[in-house]
């Protein structure tokens, strides 16, 4: 089985409310995020598809140190061939340190969504992100 790595940001910002940035696609919500690209470290490749996907830039996020979020799963993904592969996410969580528009590029949309957890978005990978956030701001003091 192909094994396969994607890396991404989870955007948050403090104002004008705790609020997370979301990538819309026809059917379904997404987060900033792509492929692994040879010689990338795995910051390196979510700040590059955060950017690409957002034009935000990677001096506008600060990346949170102790927060990771990982998860192995096996989708059908048509430009790896026939059958499922190995797919590994990280998401960090981004502060957005000033405001930026949104230049899609590869959505049909995006969205702010207010934290107010629980969150139900997209149970295989967001929801579960977004709970494991909720147990880090709670430990942290935050919202």
């Amino acid at each position: 089985m192909q094994k396969v790595k994607a890396c991404g940001v989870l955007v948050f910002r403090k104002e004008p409310r705790p609020e997370f940035l979301v990538m819309k696609h026809r059917h379904r919500l997404d987060l900033p995020k792509g492929h692994l690209e040879a010689g990338e470290t795995d910051r390196e490749c979510a700040l590059r598809e955060m950017w690409e996907e957002t034009g935000i830039p990677a001096e506008s996020v600060e990346l949170v140190n102790d927060f990771e979020y990982s998860e192995v799963y096996y989708p059908f993904e048509a430009r790896f061939g026939p059958g499922r592969v190995e797919k590994t996410l990280i998401v960090y969580l981004g502060w957005l340190l000033n405001h930026h528009e949104i230049q899609l590029t590869e959505h049909v949309g995006y969205q702010w969504l207010p934290w107010k957890p629980p969150h139900k978005i997209q149970k295989y990978t967001i929801d579960p992100l977004l709970a494991k956030l909720e147990i880090y701001f709670r430990e942290h003091n935050l919202f």
